[in-house]
């Protein structure tokens, strides 16, 4: 069969991946690192909340898997000049009236130590002598919480204080930073908690036995947490709303003894805090859903990207970018050409040709190993094929269960043609996720026709292996089939679709256009050219749409047609609108360069239908055999002429008389 080809589909090679070359040349080396490129939105989010501190002035930071959060919360703290002055230290004291209820006292940022001491040696001196040390001290602390229990204190002796311990230092701030991160989220990490001791099989709790949480050291400054780890324990989501809400940390009861509830109440500390909730955006709106409150709380949203809009900011600043993951992986210099790979495998992760990736961790791991291998090559610079073979060594662990695949298509287990023609036959392509791996790979589609209602069955929703989005594709290239072929009749074959060998749930629209090219060809019995396999999603009126995981697909077909051997036929038709997002493996541009393997874009679905068919669509209530439209036409009225013989054709009710 001669191939119909439209000479616009077919993809050059300068199309199929990212020019980096003009991006390295726009970057200055000597960039001062920043993790924080690309990240303005966020950024200012976060910076107008810093201004305010009201209790509902609040946070929630969205950070992509990637980004390391300790790095862009230690610059945010710097380049915004996040504020310690508020932050104190915190000590209890005891009562001199109730041992069971001690007094909370606030200090200086690192005063607490001395302070304590000053307080011992107060107590120390005869009551007589102690004229003047109560204002000396309180001046030199200049704290009212301080004072007020010098004066409770002016006429007592160490004896007259109740219990076995005079203080606790709850928080002590040697050096204030103004942020702390509780990424381990529990009751005593978060909030703190009082610790219960066994004497003599008697359950009790002293002074010294209260510890504080990251709530208390942060307070006066900003404290972030892990969002999962807090809202996955409701009972301790609630307490903090609680203590924003009254401005004050009251400590639990300490726990209940067989002989009753240890009443133990340290005095409540006041809480001044800018809180920042760390997480993901879905769990973000799933908060805005259930809680009602925490907008209200949480005003203020701070996404960061997960990729570098190079046609928005120009790609000169991601040279800071490059010079952060640098020091972060604390590797030898970079020479040029590797800094040109490292740009090369950034866009090839953020899938788009006017982008590139901040996932500081993958890019981190890829300098680390670069690394690794310069040392053992005894080299003091990182070059470009070091760079490429990281990147290609951590490719080839994780290819075995591709592998095992790609060698049960190989030995004809699983049946993929990649050579001539089949009527109601064609390959997809699909990604697989398995073990956390994905990989792309061909399915194999068929398409069978019969007498019927004019309804597609889908074998796979039927065994119900078919997600909602995939059944929602099937319900729309049926539409599409009936806008062109049963606007005045009804369509009297039915058809049957099913992904052969597949034994897993097929979800996603990806394959609607495949499954579409299939069903044309069952219904007007042309055959399919089997070395092109085909990926895209349709709209009702057979426009071709973007789908996901392009690259991986076109990369999984492509190794099957390289096992196997390149011919001049094999390629792939994906969607005009992923052209964007193609960033492919140099030895397919390679191949494209030299003719064995072919990319083609499309917008349409007929577009699809006449390259791999070979043969014009033409009009859809045609006659003209040689059209594809043509045959459909053909046979819908054969059938409808087998079904009822003596009914008059539409055309002869509408144009003529029947004798």
């Amino acid at each position: 069969m001669a191939r119909h080809q439209a000479a616009h589909l077919l993809l050059a090679p300068k199309q199929l991946k990212s020019d980096a070359e003009p991006w390295l040349q726009s970057m200055d080396a000597s960039h001062e690192p920043n993790a924080l490129v690309g990240q303005e939105r966020a950024v200012s989010a976060i910076a107008r909340a810093q201004q305010q501190r009201s209790p509902y002035s609040h946070v929630y930071m969205s950070l992509p898997a990637g980004v390391i959060p300790y790095d862009v919360i230690q610059q945010l703290s710097v380049e915004q000049q996040w504020s310690s002055q508020g932050m104190q230290d915190w000590v209890y004291l005891a009562n001199p009236e109730d041992e069971r209820a001690p007094l909370c006292v606030n200090l200086p940022a690192g005063t607490a130590e001395q302070a304590l001491l000053d307080l011992w040696e107060f107590l120390n001196t005869e009551i007589s002598k102690r004229e003047g040390m109560t204002d000396s001290l309180a001046d030199k602390y200049n704290s009212a919480g301080y004072r007020h229990y010098l004066q409770r204190i002016a006429d007592k002796a160490f004896e007259d204080i109740p219990g076995n311990a005079l203080s606790n230092i709850i928080v002590s701030h040697s050096e204030p930073q103004p942020w702390v991160f509780c990424e381990h989220v529990t009751a005593a990490t978060l909030f703190g908690d009082i610790r219960v001791q066994n004497i003599e099989g008697q359950l009790n709790t002293e002074l010294h036995l209260i510890r504080s949480g990251a709530l208390l050291e942060a307070n006066g400054g900003t404290l972030l947490i892990q969002a999962n780890e807090l809202l996955t324990q409701p009972e301790l989501w609630r307490q903090l709303k609680h203590v924003i809400r009254s401005g004050r940390y009251q400590w639990r009861q300490a726990p209940t003894s067989s002989y009753g509830t240890l009443h133990y109440e340290p005095e409540p500390i006041p809480i001044d805090i800018k809180l920042i909730l760390v997480g993901s955006r879905d769990l973000f709106s799933q908060l805005r859903d259930i809680d009602a409150e925490f907008s209200n709380f949480f005003p203020y949203f701070a996404e960061f990207r997960s990729f570098y809009p190079v046609h928005q900011f120009g790609a000169a600043p991601y040279g800071a970018f490059l010079s952060y993951l640098e020091n972060t992986a604390r590797c030898v210099p970079l020479a040029a050409c590797a800094r040109l790979s490292l740009l090369n495998f950034s866009a090839e992760m953020a899938e788009h040709q006017n982008e590139l990736s901040l996932d500081a961790v993958a890019l981190v791991q890829v300098l680390e190993e670069a690394d690794a291998i310069a040392q053992e090559a005894g080299e003091q610079r990182i070059t470009g094929p070091m760079i490429e073979k990281a990147i290609n060594d951590a490719e080839q662990r994780e290819r075995l269960l591709a592998e095992l695949n790609w060698q049960s298509i190989l030995e004809r287990q699983i049946i993929i043609d990649t050579e001539g023609e089949a009527i109601g036959q064609i390959n997809g392509l699909t990604v697989v996720s398995m073990a956390g791996i994905e990989f792309g790979e061909p399915s194999r589609i068929t398409a069978t026709v019969h007498y019927g209602e004019g309804d597609i069955i889908d074998i796979e929703r039927k065994a119900e292996l078919s997600g909602s989005i995939h059944t929602k594709g099937i319900m729309i290239l049926t539409a599409y089939l009936a806008n062109l072929f049963a606007r005045q009749e009804p369509m009297p074959l039915s058809a049957t679709l099913v992904f052969e060998q597949s034994y897993h749930e097929v979800d996603g629209d990806s394959a609607s256009l495949a499954e579409l090219c299939c069903l044309m060809s069952a219904l007007s019995e042309t055959p399919i050219d089997q070395s092109i396999a085909v990926t895209g999603a349709i709209d009702q009126f057979g426009n071709v749409q973007a789908i996901g995981g392009i690259n991986e697909k076109i990369h999984g077909y492509f190794e099957i047609c390289k096992l196997r051997g390149l011919s001049r036929h094999h390629g792939v038709i994906v969607p005009k609108s992923n052209m964007i997002n193609l960033h492919l493996r140099q030895d397919v541009v390679d191949a494209v360069a030299a003719g064995q393997f072919a990319i083609y874009a499309v917008n349409h679905a007929t577009e699809a239908f006449e390259l791999l068919m070979g043969t014009a669509c033409g009009e859809p209530l045609s006659d003209d055999n040689e059209t594809l439209f043509g045959r459909v036409h053909h046979r819908l009225q054969d059938a409808l002429a087998q079904q009822h013989p003596a009914r008059p054709s539409f055309w002869k009710r509408w144009f003529g008389r029947s004798a």
